[in-house]
């Protein structure tokens, strides 16, 4: 097949600072925006010929592109939808990979249907979700996931998988463990989701900012995800004008023993369970304690309105970013004994 009758572009040496939320200057050997399942088989067709690596990538929203990318950088573009309306009241959509994820709750609450409307305004495309199992305000991908497709990149073939093989956890997958990264033979670019919405209300209010956002109204999908969206927006920069990866940190979850020690000397700490003998403690909170809040390193620093955040203001590099990130795990472990876990991948 000659280049004109391939169905995927590469670009030599794609400059990828426009393609990571961050803005970080790197760049990517080769890159493809495959727009079919097809094309995908394709483009990893072309890089087994070449024995080059395969990157998937997202809407580079919660990496750390630290250096150059050796390879084929494969980006999904494509952005099929189907709803099926189901007997028991469900609708089950199938969703392209290369979906925006926003656009995505937006067009599936403007149907009036329930499932998503809490993880309004999160960054990145649809593909990546099951990555790092995207959630907020008491909700996660998890709860309406049913299947993800995918494409194995060392031999081209389709493979599908349960939510139960997915083996979910907190900001967690199996595609974030070892035999599921770069030249493994379980390697996988997914290329669609299968999730289950609900026609009837099932509403997750537990949040104190959200449940305040909407009380006295009407809740519907709709106006849940606009509160989202309004509360999302005065506490979190928008990449586009802001280089970050969102909530840099987990939140992390510590023994009941522990957290209770802690509340008793720090009584307004927040603490919210997290399972039996467990707690879960927010990393905003005890990095702003510590006096990261605001903080500003020459191109890069903590967001003044959310302690979480961490910023690159244009012109800097992932090194200083991860020389802050390291000052604030060794100043919260010093000060609480509280080992905070990095959210964002780093890409070295």
């Amino acid at each position: 097949m000659s280049p004109s009758e391939l169905l995927f572009e590469p670009e030599n040496h794609k400059d990828l600072s426009g393609l990571n939320t961050l803005g970080f200057l790197v760049y990517a050997d080769y890159f493809c925006r495959p727009e079919s399942e097809k094309a995908c088989q394709e483009a990893l067709g072309w890089a087994r010929k070449r024995d080059l690596p395969v990157f998937p990538l997202g809407s580079g929203s919660n990496l750390i592109l630290a250096a150059d990318i050796p390879g084929l950088v494969v980006q999904m573009s494509n952005q099929q939808r189907h709803y099926d309306p189901q007997a028991d009241g469900s609708v089950l959509l199938t969703v392209g990979a290369g979906v925006v994820w926003h656009d995505l709750v937006m067009e599936t609450v403007g149907k009036g249907l329930y499932g998503l409307e809490n993880l309004a305004l999160i960054p990145g495309r649809t593909g990546a979700a099951p990555v790092q199992n995207i959630g907020a305000y008491g909700s996660e991908l998890a709860d309406v996931l049913v299947s993800v497709s995918a494409i194995r990149v060392c031999d081209g073939k389709p493979v599908t998988l349960s939510r139960e093989a997915c083996f979910f956890g907190y900001r967690d997958s199996i595609f974030k463990s070892a035999e599921y990264q770069q030249g493994r033979t379980d390697q996988v670019i997914i290329t669609s989701l299968l999730l289950r919405l609900q026609t009837k209300a099932e509403p997750k209010l537990g949040y104190g900012d959200l449940a305040a956002e909407l009380e006295g109204k009407e809740v519907t999908p709709l106006r849940i995800a606009r509160a989202v969206c309004r509360i999302r927006q005065s506490k979190l920069p928008d990449p586009a004008e802001v280089g970050n990866a969102g909530s840099f940190f987990k939140n992390p979850v510590v023994s009941s023993e522990l957290a209770q020690s802690l509340k008793g000397q720090y009584p307004g700490m927040p603490v919210y369970p997290a399972g039996e003998g467990q707690n879960k403690l927010a990393a905003g909170w005890l990095i702003e304690q510590c006096g990261f809040k605001g903080t500003r390193r020459g191109s890069v620093g903590v967001y003044p309105k959310q302690a979480l955040v961490l910023v690159h203001y244009g012109g800097g590099s992932a090194e200083g970013l991860l020389a802050l990130a390291d000052d604030i795990v060794s100043e919260v472990k010093h000060r609480f004994q509280v080992e905070l876990e990095r959210e964002p991948q780093v890409i070295l």
